[in-house]
């Protein structure tokens, strides 16, 4: 068992090893992209000859086959993840996106444009699992929750840069920015090391990377099933409210149309704050639950505000978007409860597979908000999914088990 660092020195050292700084610059160029589609959706989809009528339904489109790519692709990065080692991931999937980032700038109609999404999303699903596999895996328990915090707002500064970027330059070379990023990221990685924890596991007759061992085994089915829906509320908020502010906004009637990327952009603003802060209550309190808990009720309380408060004012809800975003802050813990949670040989699975299920779930959700609409208009059918997932995120929260304190050491068995 690591020891404790004894000085602050100590601790600032480590959180600045390679891995943790190199997965926090992987994870920033991955939500650049992954948050581009949602600040360049109108203008890029303009572009290409889609009419206004179709801009919600045909970005609702676009959104689900790179979140379908995202589902596929967590699965894939996840065992690889577990089977090869972390950086195999770490090299694969910013190699792909890069690439996808680069093709998407040269899209001219709109299958052309689902498909390199798709493929995007499936390189895209990797960074963020096996980044913070690795910054558990290196850091002691005592101090392993401050990186997965930078790694996180690291992340979320990508979302934010995507909106300046795309605000400066056409929404072709934002995307061409994004995948020179990612190549260039490439090449830094080319010095990270492996973890020993996995190293050590690697040399054991365990088995790794076996997606039906989270299925065969009912308690640990429930555990897998409970780091899902702690993260629902997280991209309700931003997969519906946030990504499709201008048609909640004309749904207020706010005084002046909302420009989707500026929402955007203010959301993930709040989300750098309210990642440090979590990140830090989480160590203070010595509890991962606590925090998680106080964030997913301070977002439900800001939910209830965007939807039933009658926003008249564009500055107003400018700035329930920013409470949104702070409340969203909860995501780096989110990840980390969940990597924590599994042993070695089916963490990577593990810590990839959920997010990405969570941000997959924005297809199902926005399916059910789109049929809600029909039948009892935007912001009544926004209330009834933001309440669901609140309540489903509660129950697996309220069972779920504390690992603050927990050794990483250890495999899952048969």
């Amino acid at each position: 068992m690591i020891e404790q660092p004894k000085t602050e020195k100590s601790v600032s050292s480590q959180l600045l090893q390679l891995p943790v700084i190199v997965a926090a610059l992987g994870y920033l160029v991955d939500m650049y992209d992954l948050f581009l589609f949602s600040v360049v959706r109108v203008p890029s989809l303009k572009a290409i000859g889609v009419g206004s009528d179709r801009l919600l339904p045909d970005g609702i489109m676009l959104l689900n086959w790179q979140m379908a790519g995202m589902l596929l692709g967590g699965i894939f990065w996840g065992i690889m993840g577990d089977k090869r080692g972390r950086l195999s991931v770490l090299f694969g999937s910013i190699l792909i996106y890069s690439l996808a980032n680069l093709a998407n700038g040269l899209v001219t109609s709109l299958p052309m444009y689902a498909a390199l999404r798709f493929v995007a999303g499936v390189g895209l699903a990797g960074e963020l699992g096996a980044g913070v596999t690795l910054v558990t895996e290196v850091l002691p328990k005592q101090i392993r929750g401050y990186g997965t915090t930078i790694v996180a707002t690291m992340g979320v500064l990508g979302a934010i840069m995507a909106y300046f970027v795309a605000d400066l330059f056409e929404w072709r070379v934002s995307y061409f920015v994004g995948g020179g990023l990612g190549l260039l990221l490439l090449v830094l990685r080319v010095n990270i090391f492996e973890s020993k924890v996995f190293e050590a596991v690697k040399e054991r007759q365990v088995k790794r990377g076996d997606l039906i061992m989270l299925f065969t085994n009912r308690r640990r089915f429930w555990k897998y099933m409970q780091c899902i829906l702690v993260g629902l509320p997280i991209w309700f908020v931003v997969g519906i409210l946030i990504t499709f502010s201008p048609e909640f906004g004309q749904a207020m009637g706010l005084s002046e149309p909302v420009v989707a990327g500026k929402a955007v952009m203010l959301a993930f603003t709040g989300q750098v704050f309210g990642d440090i802060a979590s990140g830090l209550l989480s160590q203070y309190f010595k509890s991962r639950k606590k925090v998680i808990g106080s964030f997913i009720a301070i977002s439900l309380v800001f939910v209830l505000i965007y939807l039933l408060a009658g926003l008249k004012d564009l500055n107003a809800f400018y700035l329930v978007c920013i409470l949104l975003g702070v409340a969203n802050g909860y995501w780096a813990l989110f990840v980390t409860i969940a990597a924590e949670l599994f042993g070695t040989n089916l963490r990577a699975t593990v810590a990839t597979t959920v997010p990405n299920f969570v941000r997959g779930a924005v297809i199902p959700l926005t399916s059910l908000f789109v049929y809600g609409k029909a039948q009892f208009g935007t912001l009544n059918s926004a209330l009834g999914v933001g309440l669901l997932t609140a309540a489903l995120a509660f129950i697996a929260l309220y069972f779920m088990e504390e690992t603050f304190k927990k050794d990483l050491n250890y495999v899952e068995t048969d």
